[in-house]
Formats: structure tokens, C-alpha cells, sequence
């Protein structure tokens, strides 16, 4: 049967090699009998520019990449890895799409995103997003020495913390209204989306119909994968421990 899978905030970094090995059992066992393989974004934990070339990265654009010659990969930025450039897609095999993109999946209109520009009630990262989105900021950043950069990182990755402590839970969630809006900006009925890693499948109205908002799951603690077929919708789980 065709199905085309859908994954998002892996965080990978070369501190969490349990991540890791879950996404090459996935890659290499699962993904590459897939129609396509869709990554919504934060796949790592930080990017700080196509030119740290490291094992580590390039080990996984190479894992990718073997998948890619079997089954074609899709990419959209997240908020982490929103640097990531095709410099290292055309390594892992990637072909990068817009931050919003309508899709036919088999037959039925869905629209693509991270999902961070959905969470509106957050106006201080909505700020940094749009500044860091922008094309002087991008620019001004990877011009800078790759050692000022990782400290940038380190240094927002830290304040990113201790703000999310701050925060109630409905501001790091998605606004309704924002979603609905969405939907009807684009005319369709079905979404999916990462960011929030509150992985579950929503019901709403939009366009004067029932539509559907599907969450993709985190990494953090087991492979969270969405799995689309021509008739059915299914939110799976990875376990780190290899069979």
C-alpha cells in the first residue's frame, strides 16, 4: 500500500546519540519503502550555518541522502534550524519547500508548515521570528566567525529556556483563530504541523466545513512519526532500544 511519512522536531545533536539511532533504524528500515519522506522542520537542536561541517551533520545529510535515492525528501525550516541552507540539502538529498506549502496527498489538499508561526499569543519569539526570517538578519549572522555564532546559539538556546519556564501553556501552544485563519487563507481542510510537540489530531471548522489539524510528535523521548496512507491517518511511536 502507498504512504508517505511525516516527521519534525528530532533536535538532533551529537550529544543525544539515542535520537540519533532511532532516526537511522527509521531511515533505513521504514522510510526508504515510503512514497516520500516530509521533515517539518527543527531536525536539529541548533544551526549555526552550512559551513560547521562536522561528522556529526555529515554523517546524518549522508543518511539521508541514501534514503533520497529511493524515496524523495522534503524539507521545511523550522525555528531552530531555519539556517540550514542547500548547501548541506543538496548533501542530505533534500528538497526544500516553502513555510507554508499545500500538498495533493493522495487526492486530498494539506497544507505543510513548522507550526511556530501559528503560536501568536507568544509575541516575543513572534518578534525574533520575524527579524530572524527577515534578510539582513540571516545575512549579518552567517557572516559572522562560526565560534560568535555557536555562542549566539548557546546563548538563545539558554534564554529560550528560561523564558519557556515563564510561560503558560496555552501561549506556547497554537492560537485557534490563527489556525482557522490558515486554512481559510489557502482554502483547504487538512493541516500538519510540528512545533509544539503535542502530537494528536484536531477537529475544526474552517471554510464553513470540518477540517483537520494534525500535530506531529518530538523526538525527546521516542521517534514520533506520522504515517498518511490513502485512507487513513496514523500517529505512530519508535522505541530508542533497538529490537
Amino acid at each position: 500500500m502507498s504512504f508517505t511519512y511525516f516527521i519534525a522536531d528530532l533536535h538532533l545533536s551529537a550529544d543525544r546519540p539515542d535520537i540519533t539511532s532511532c532516526l537511522m533504524r527509521f531511515l533505513e528500515e521504514e522510510a526508504i519503502k515510503a512514497d516520500a519522506l516530509y521533515v517539518l522542520g527543527d531536525l536539529f537542536e541548533v544551526w549555526i550555518g552550512d559551513d560547521n561541517v562536522t561528522p556529526f551533520n555529515t554523517a546524518i545529510a549522508a543518511a539521508f541522502k541514501k534514503v533520497s535515492a529511493l524515496c524523495p525528501i522534503y524539507f521545511i525550516h523550522g525555528n531552530r534550524d531555519f539556517a540550514i541552507r542547500h548547501t548541506w540539502l543538496d548533501k542530505a538529498g533534500m528538497t526544500l519547500l516553502n513555510e507554508q506549502e499545500v500538498i495533493d496527498l493522495y487526492g486530498t489538499p494539506t497544507l505543510l508548515t513548522h507550526g511556530d508561526e501559528l503560536c501568536t499569543k507568544d509575541v516575543a519569539y513572534q518578534k525574533f521570528r520575524k527579524k530572524s526570517r527577515g534578510w539582513w538578519w540571516p545575512r549579518l549572522m552567517l557572516a559572522l566567525p562560526l565560534w560568535y555564532r555557536q555562542r549566539v546559539a548557546d546563548n538563545g538556546r539558554a534564554e529560550s529556556k528560561k523564558n519557556q519556564k515563564n510561560l503558560k501553556p496555552d501561549i506556547m501552544d497554537v492560537t485557534p483563530e490563527e489556525v482557522v485563519k490558515v486554512l481559510e487563507k489557502w482554502g483547504v481542510q487538512r493541516m500538519i504541523h510540528g512545533h509544539t510537540h503535542r502530537p494528536n489530531i484536531h477537529t475544526l471548522s474552517a471554510n464553513g466545513k470540518t477540517a483537520t489539524r494534525i500535530v506531529l510528535g518530538d523526538w525527546y523521548d521516542q521517534g514520533s512519526v506520522l504515517k498518511v496512507t490513502p485512507t487513513d491517518v496514523l500517529l505512530q511511536s519508535h522505541s530508542f532500544k533497538a529490537n
